[in-house]
């Protein structure tokens, strides 16, 4: 998230972050864009009895800032319908997608044994990591390697990649045929003027 408003922050990359949201009050990101001066809000999870009302309510708060694009970094929680039917949401995940979905991918890909790993950009649809690839960066498995060494370095990448991505989409536009996603100029997608960052801890 501090990445893409630091990013933002210079009026030629195309985009600027209209709000950041989260669904529990000590998240990082919080207070990081309360002192750049962006909207936040927090939709907790535990005040609604199940998760499509959660879903109902957050897609209401999203609506309530407008964004172009919904971008998940670091955020945890599944999106149902009720905000994938409104916004279209990019997330970041920490492989190379469609292997070691969920919630572990650093750990699974190092305890599978691959010598290569990284990090997938994708639109969100209602599965677990399986929302069409905009961009995928790799990132070499090292000897001795564990999950925290080999995770920092894909984050290092992974937020590189992020900032791009969010750009050149608000930028260029998009299209997708089936699963494939085109970025370039004249391609469907919002009016380069906003992003919404949702953002807590992993």
């Amino acid at each position: 998230m501090a990445a893409l408003a630091d990013a933002a922050a210079d009026p030629r990359y195309g985009a600027r972050v209209v709000a950041v949201g989260a669904d529990r009050e000590s998240a990082a990101g919080l207070g990081t864009a309360a002192a750049a001066g962006i909207p936040t809000f927090v939709t907790p999870f535990s005040e609604f009895p199940d998760r499509d009302r959660w879903n109902a309510a957050l897609a209401e708060r999203l609506d309530e800032h407008r964004p172009d694009l919904v971008v998940s970094a670091g955020f945890m929680r599944i999106l149902g319908s009720a905000v994938l039917g409104r916004h279209t949401v990019v997330n970041i995940h920490p492989a190379l997608l469609p292997a070691f979905p969920g919630a572990h991918a650093v750990r699974d890909a190092l305890a599978y044994g691959v010598r290569v790993s990284g990090a997938t950009a994708h639109f969100v649809d209602e599965g677990v990591d399986t929302g069409p690839v905009i961009d995928q960066v790799t990132v070499r498995v090292e000897p001795g390697d564990t999950t925290e060494t080999l995770h920092e370095r894909i984050k290092t990448v992974e937020r590189r990649m992020l900032v791009d991505v969010v750009g050149r989409l608000a930028r260029d536009g998009w299209s997708l045929e089936g699963r494939h996603v085109q970025l370039g100029p004249g391609a469907p997608g919002p009016d380069p003027a906003a992003s919404v960052t949702t953002e807590e801890n992993r």
